[in-house]
């Protein structure tokens, strides 16, 4: 039969029918690439070396810092962290005549909020003692309270803070910082010009006068070219100048002598100035018991009285000062007279021990604490500079009796107070030892810096 042959082919089984070829190719490289790494980790294991990896070939991938920084790795826990609220902060300070519920109306805060945080005990005693110039920093989420802060003193502050039952109040710390500074003055005319000149705050002049005030007497005694050293603690707070702390010891050299004193701190944290041998640099009476201008009359047995026009014996001191100035104890002891005395006018009598008294006459009026049969301690106000009685100006009339005897108040010998006690002595000597060393450090290098300046 003479069929048409047809262009296709009649076997329509796939190649999945037929048995595939073996790459043979393939197989016959890995052999080949087999046998040499043996035969290297056999002289490895023969030679006692480590079998090394094989070395490649292909181009190291590398990147720059630039190239790292545009294109940082992602931190994926931090994606997992939520967002930190931002809230509002504002700073409620006081004025004469404000309230706290004022500022939290006029600044829109939460006025239920402030109810609830009056309720807490801390808080009731910083509110009753706010005072102008006070300033409460106020965290706030649109008007609801979230935090509050105020400085109670230097070392303490409030925090009020909201919790999820309500508000809390705590007392936190502030710490604070002590650093030493010694410094160094010469007198030219005045203790305040040469402070001054020195760098020195008006506390720390005062205090150096407070502490030679038995030896010293500022505004009679000092001379020019007498020099004095001073070693003092400042503040510091967050890395900032707070204030002038105590002074720590301290010398003055007036009129060929030197006075030195030493702070001692006992365990109550009260303090005392001792000389370094451990006497006290306080005396039981202090010269002058007022901040006087000038003396306007000294100690005389022949003096003519200014009204009575007559030697009439002057048998005190007179202080002239402003009206008002305050009038201090000189020494501790009881009060034994307090009224008007004919001449001396409102006049205030101290007895003391070891049968000494004191007078102070002219008062323009008594200090509420110091009454009749009260006891006082030394520098205690005990009234006020006038001009009562046979008085010509305002000024204080002081005067000093030993055993009923009249004395010269700035010349008579003043009895010691007493000397650091025994169970304090060993410890106060270690201490001014090290400070007195200091101390002489600097002055040796003063020196060493005045020679070369008027070389």
């Amino acid at each position: 039969m003479n069929r048409p042959v047809s262009p296709l082919r009649h076997d329509y089984k796939t190649s999945a029918y037929r048995k595939p070829a073996k790459p043979k190719a393939l197989q016959w490289f890995a052999v080949g690439l087999g046998i040499p790494l043996i035969a290297v980790f056999l002289l490895d294991a023969v030679t006692g070396r480590a079998p090394q990896p094989p070395v490649s070939s292909a181009p190291i991938m590398t990147a720059s810092v630039d190239e790292l920084l545009v294109s940082p790795p992602i931190d994926h826990f931090a994606l997992l962290q939520e967002p930190v609220p931002q809230f509002d902060k504002l700073m409620l300070k006081f004025a004469s005549g404000d309230t706290m519920e004022g500022l939290f109306r006029r600044n829109n805060l939460d006025v239920g909020h402030l109810m609830l945080i009056t309720q807490l005990e801390e808080v009731q005693k910083r509110f009753r003692k706010i005072k102008p110039g006070d300033v409460f920093e106020v965290t706030h989420d649109n008007g609801r309270l979230i935090s509050m802060y105020t400085k109670l003193d230097l070392t303490s502050a409030l925090q009020i803070e909201r919790r999820a039952a309500g508000f809390s109040a705590k007392i936190v710390e502030r710490p604070i910082e002590k650093r030493n500074r010694i410094a160094y003055g010469v007198i030219d005319s005045s203790l305040f010009e040469s402070g001054a000149n020195a760098g020195l705050s008006d506390k720390i002049i005062m205090n150096i006068a407070g502490i030679f005030a038995w030896d010293v007497d500022f505004v009679l005694d000092i001379r020019a070219g007498d020099n004095y050293y001073v070693q003092y603690e400042e503040i510091w707070q967050d890395g900032k100048f707070v204030a002038d702390g105590e002074i720590i010891a301290a010398e003055f050299n007036n009129n060929g002598r030197t006075i030195q004193a030493i702070r001692f701190v006992y365990d109550d944290n009260r303090s005392e100035y001792f000389t370094p041998d451990g006497h006290s640099v306080r005396k039981a009476f202090i010269r002058a018991p007022v901040d006087f201008t000038r003396i306007s009359s000294n100690f005389n047995p022949r003096r003519r009285h200014p009204i009575l026009n007559r030697i009439r014996a002057h048998r005190g001191v007179d202080y002239a000062a402003p009206r008002g100035t305050p009038v201090k104890a000189s020494g501790d002891g009881r009060v034994i007279y307090r009224s008007n005395k004919s001449g001396y006018g409102r006049t205030i009598i101290l007895q003391h021990g070891g049968n000494i008294t004191t007078l102070y006459a002219h008062l323009s009026g008594y200090a509420a604490k110091a009454r009749m049969g009260s006891r006082v301690v030394q520098s205690q106000t005990i009234g006020y500079v006038g001009m009562t009685g046979l008085a010509t100006a305002n000024h204080l009339h002081y005067e000093y009796r030993l055993d009923g005897v009249h004395r010269n108040p700035r010349t008579v010998n003043l009895p010691d107070a007493k000397p650091i006690a025994e169970q304090y002595r060993d410890r106060f000597m270690a201490e001014a030892g090290s400070i007195l060393k200091e101390l002489e450090q600097f002055k040796s290098t003063q020196v060493a810096l005045v020679a070369y300046n008027s070389r």
